[in-house]
């Protein structure tokens, strides 16, 4: 059976003194019965590595970018992010889609070159709130999987993570059977793509205001293999009832 997977995603968010609340994750799960990864701010992945090397922890990365080297000024590749110590790498969140005009075919490459060096790309999907109120949401979840998705992906490489744009850091949540439909077509979509067995395997995160009020519910749904959160991930005493709900789901 695939492991479950409860993914932290700092954002531009996290200093040095920071590193503690990775640390205090260690200490509260020591045989965790889920995957944990917690993707920092790249100024600090190198040494969150290093503090979750004897840990089951994974540390991920935020981005990066297509090509393996380059002038590129300001951006990291993969093979520089595996060398830091990542495990997987986030792409098409949809800050990155909105904030810098990312494509869906773009982030393809983008999970592609996080694939050509053995990380795991975690690939977002999202609607808008104004998509949502048109009815539109699976037509555009639709979209966004097929031309992001790389055909490098397999069930141990790639993770894919339902976040309602709409839902990301302004406390809304979707309601169960909003979230369900979802992560049901997802699951369909998958299986078309990959075929039963592959696309069973492969995890499907919900993320979007998950935080410890909410998680057991929305762990409950078919389908929801996890997931992606934002700000609760910041502090371990708001993390670790989320990791806790999900070995319990």
């Amino acid at each position: 059976m695939k492991r479950r997977l409860a993914a932290g995603n700092w954002k531009m968010n996290g200093t040095m003194a920071s590193l503690s609340e990775i640390a205090a994750l260690a200490v509260a799960h020591t045989a965790p019965t889920v995957d944990i990864l917690i993707c920092p701010p790249a100024t600090l992945l190198a040494r969150a590595a290093s503090l979750a090397a004897d840990t089951p922890l994974m540390i991920g990365a935020q981005d990066c970018h297509t090509a393996a080297s380059g002038a590129h000024t300001g951006d990291i590749s993969a093979p520089m992010l595996a060398d830091a110590g990542a495990q997987a790498i986030i792409v098409g969140h949809s800050e990155r889609r909105e904030d810098h005009k990312e494509t869906s075919a773009l982030i393809a490459d983008k999970a592609r070159a996080a694939h050509a060096v053995n990380l795991i790309a975690v690939i977002c999907l999202g609607e808008t709130l104004a998509e949502r109120e048109g009815a539109q949401t699976l037509a555009i979840i639709a979209d966004q999987f097929h031309a992001s998705l790389p055909d490098t992906a397999t069930a141990a490489n790639t993770v894919i993570a339902y976040e309602p744009v709409w839902a990301i850091g302004t406390g809304l949540t979707p309601s169960t059977a909003q979230i369900a439909e979802v992560h049901d077509v997802l699951r369909a979509l998958l299986t078309d793509r990959l075929g039963k067995t592959e696309a069973d395997g492969l995890r499907l995160l919900y993320g979007g205001s998950v935080k410890p009020a909410n998680a057991a519910e929305i762990f409950a749904i078919p389908n929801v293999d996890g997931a992606l959160v934002g700000g609760a991930s910041l502090r371990s005493q708001d993390f670790s009832p989320i990791i806790t709900a999900l070995e319990d789901a």
